[in-house]
């Protein structure tokens, strides 16, 4: 009995690490959450390096800013500092490591970066999903269908959820995104990005009376199941921060197309449409994944 051979999905190409390793925007320890965010925004990136006489000691993204003002615990949120909320658990390789291996660890520890230092535990730059995917453009041989590698099962909301609600349904089930939906139609797509505009203390100042800003800036524990201590959020709902009419991809396009579009505007993320209806999503994730398995997909 023949088997049908399965179509080479990457082509061996060698791509080699020093050739997509970025220098990453660094700072220390005592920076306040507040001016990381405004960094974060200012370059529209995903992380920061924190980094500790010439050493990375730790990195912060988006989702660590956006929670920390759920778990401040009676600190005020402008005396936040980086140390406070950053990951400590660096994930490194060397720089001559390959990328299928950044793409392994990237897999097996569920992160979006890896760390580039030397021998003497110096940072040398950073690897992130966005130029993993970048190397797929390079290697793919167009030959993967979205079907293959997508997730079928996709966590959703509606426009008119609370943010409160959207932000623990992403911290619950330990997601990077939300869809959207209005009658199983993709209408937006919601990140952690879209809360840290609004995550900040100007955004209590302005909602909130004085009395409650006062309570929940000094006197109270927040976390991000208590909605009492967090009503602000109840004043919001998922269409108020959502990203409107997302790009979308059918099943049977090919990774290639999806992979370029995530490049090109800076995306992480596509709902895919069957028919206008939501049937799944690919994300950066899935393709890195591809990469990790050097395209030998089960």
């Amino acid at each position: 009995m023949s088997h049908k051979r399965q179509p080479k999905i990457l082509r061996d190409i060698t791509v080699e690490l020093k050739s997509i390793i970025k220098i990453p925007i660094t700072i220390t320890p005592n920076t306040t959450i507040l001016d990381a965010r405004d960094i974060l925004l200012r370059y529209r990136i995903g992380r920061l390096v924190v980094e500790f006489n010439k050493k990375p000691v730790g990195i912060v993204t988006e989702k660590d800013i956006a929670r920390s003002v759920s778990i401040f615990n009676k600190k005020p949120i402008e005396k936040i500092l980086v140390q406070d909320i950053m990951s400590k658990d660096l994930v490194t390789v060397s720089p001559d490591a390959t990328t299928y291996e950044c793409a392994k660890q990237m897999k097996n520890h569920g992160i979006s970066s890896v760390i580039i230092q030397d021998t003497m535990s110096k940072l040398i730059g950073v690897i992130t999903k966005s130029d993993l995917v970048s190397t797929f453009l390079v290697q793919s041989t167009a030959s993967l269908n979205i079907s293959k590698i997508m997730t079928k099962k996709v966590i959703t909301v509606s426009p008119d959820d609370s943010v409160f609600v959207v932000q623990s349904i992403l911290f619950n089930n330990k997601i990077s995104r939300v869809v959207v939906t209005k009658n199983n139609k993709p209408i937006g797509i919601i990140t952690y990005r879209d809360f840290i505009p609004a995550k900040t203390f100007d955004f209590h100042k302005e909602f909130l009376d004085p009395i409650e800003k006062e309570e929940i800036s000094f006197g109270s524990n927040l976390n991000e199941f208590n909605v009492n201590q967090l009503s602000y959020l109840l004043t919001f709902s998922a269409k108020d921060i959502m990203t409107r009419e997302p790009f979308v991809v059918n099943p049977n396009d090919d990774v290639y197309t999806a992979a370029i579009l995530m490049v090109r505007h800076g995306i992480s993320g596509l709902p895919v449409v069957s028919n206008k209806k939501l049937v799944g999503i690919i994300t950066k994730s899935d393709i890195v994944n591809v990469l990790a398995a050097k395209g030998k997909l089960e």
